[in-house]
């Protein structure tokens, strides 16, 4: 499965190089019109992001008692964010690398896999304190359509079904364990007729549910154990605008804060909640 997803990975990244082969001669000619200036800043602020990143995921493991560098999880961050764009997922395709490190590192995949979907659901909220300033300075503009507001629902959906899995092996990790057997047992039923044995090892299932108990007790922590990583995730949305707002001034664009937000959290929402890897296609339009 391994050599499997590596193949689809790269398959994916080829066929997102071809798709964009015809608009890389319209970057180039749109990147000597902009202030090489702040189109520098723009790039070193992007670097600063991945590394604000990097600096989120480690507090997010430091609760979970897993120890990693900032340096070790900044390539683990570059790498995930290239297969959340080739390969959409709302942000969830990118664990993998996080899982496969752990198994390298002979870090518990479990711990690792709940620190995971622990950023994610601090990365969603972060975005959504955003969102909705977007949301607010598009319906003062009289801009605010049901494109909007359903995809904003869409997001919203997403983010709550994400952190009532965390929430839920919190409150009961035995419940929790019952269902992720039963998931196991189900892709087992879908797969024996053609691999003629079963995939997925309940034993393995029942063990990775021991641990991840193990590691949602920890979760069970003072709330301002939350505070460095939530404010963190805050950050990297600010940098994010950031650059936008760089882009802007490389290109002499008049802007104001209300279109920077709007814009960016426009932009982000479809991303995550876009088919297409990246926003690419009509999203970008």
């Amino acid at each position: 499965m391994r050599r499997l997803w590596l193949s689809l990975v790269l398959l994916l990244a080829v066929f997102l190089i071809l798709s964009s082969l015809a608009e890389v001669q319209q970057i180039a000619e749109t990147l000597r019109r902009g202030n090489p200036l702040w189109l520098g800043l723009a790039l070193v602020l992007q670097w600063v992001w991945l590394g604000n990143l990097a600096l989120t995921l480690r507090s997010v493991y430091r609760l979970l008692g897993l120890e990693s560098s900032t340096t070790q999880l900044l390539h683990l961050v570059i790498v995930s964010n290239f297969v959340n764009t080739v390969a959409p997922s709302a942000g969830v395709g990118g664990m993998a690398v996080f899982i496969s490190d752990a198994r390298r590192r002979t870090l518990s995949t479990a711990r690792v896999a709940i620190a995971g979907v622990l950023f994610l659901i601090l990365d969603y909220f972060s975005f959504l304190c955003v969102l909705t300033l977007g949301l607010v300075v598009l319906f003062r503009r009289n801009n605010l359509t049901g494109i909007e507001l359903g995809g904003a629902a869409i997001f919203l959906v997403i983010a709550l079904a994400i952190a009532a899995v965390l929430v839920g092996g919190i409150i009961s990790p035995a419940k929790s364990e019952r269902v992720l057997l039963r998931a196991v047992r189900g892709v087992n039923h879908l797969l024996e007729p053609v691999l003629k044995r079963s995939y997925l090892s309940e034993a393995h299932a029942h063990e990775f549910a021991l641990e991840a108990a193990a590691g949602l007790s920890v979760l069970r922590t003072h709330w301002l154990e939350y505070v460095p990583p939530t404010l963190l995730s805050l950050l990297s949305k600010a940098l994010m605008i950031g650059i936008l707002m760089l882009a802007f001034l490389a290109f002499g664009q008049p802007f104001s804060s209300g279109t920077l937000v709007a814009g960016f959290s426009l932009g982000h929402l479809f991303t995550i909640i876009s088919p297409t890897p990246a926003g690419i296609g009509v999203v970008e339009g």
